[in-house]
């Protein structure tokens, strides 16, 4: 009976560096993810979460190595024009329009993605807002704003989540929520990165905490203070 093979990942981050400012943030990064995968980055403020993340969403190149996606370096132009559109990215600029509705703030994100809208409000009533569906965005706290961003991704449904410090500002219920949409996502198959300074149940989930950056050299500047 043939030896099966293990199936390729659909993400592989080969060996990966990136530096900025003449300065090393990440070094040496390595890591295999297939469908249904999450992966969980932690480590201390300026260690470069956020910068691995722009790196996956293909905003920025490494400075060495390289991230392949279906085995296809995401940097090549073809390729980075297929990728992008299974990338759903959620940072701390949540991209609400104040003066949009709740709901229309889903939809417009949706109708841009050429469907027809009609995943926005169960998208809106699973994060709990289904009763502000209707009111202005500026209504809403920093929480409220967190699931609406939240409610964009489960509306949009592409397969890869980028999340970047998705927990901040939700309460304990809204945490749960993003326990749940995350396992339910991985469910259907799909992936997800979290780059997190705060506590979230995944099961399963790879951890990469990121080293402390390294120092930077000292300049003249700081020899004479």
């Amino acid at each position: 009976m043939p030896i099966r093979k293990p199936p390729f990942p659909r993400i592989l981050v080969n060996n990966v560096s990136c530096m900025r400012n003449a300065q090393t943030v990440i070094r040496n990064i390595n890591a295999s993810v297939h469908d249904g995968s999450a992966l969980v980055l932690t480590g201390s403020n300026g260690s470069g979460k956020t910068t691995f993340l722009r790196m996956l969403a293909g905003f920025s190149r490494p400075s060495a190595g390289e991230i392949l996606w279906n085995g296809h370096d995401i940097t090549s132009a073809g390729v980075f024009q297929q990728y992008k559109l299974q990338l759903n990215w959620l940072s701390l600029k949540d991209a609400i329009k104040d003066k949009l509705t709740v709901l229309e703030n889903v939809q417009w994100f949706e109708l841009l993605e050429g469907k027809d809208g009609k995943k926005s409000l169960p998208a809106i009533e699973l994060m709990g807002l289904g009763r502000l569906a209707n009111d202005k965005a500026r209504m809403l706290s920093m929480g409220q704003r967190k699931r609406l961003q939240l409610a964009r991704l489960l509306a949009i449904d592409r397969p890869i989540w980028l999340l970047d410090e998705p927990s901040v500002a939700l309460d304990a219920e809204g945490v749960h929520l993003l326990e749940y949409i995350i396992a339910e996502h991985r469910k259907k198959g799909g992936i997800v990165f979290v780059a997190t300074h705060l506590p979230i149940e995944i099961e399963d989930a790879m951890n990469l905490r990121l080293p402390q950056r390294f120092p930077r050299r000292k300049t003249f500047v700081d020899l004479v203070h």
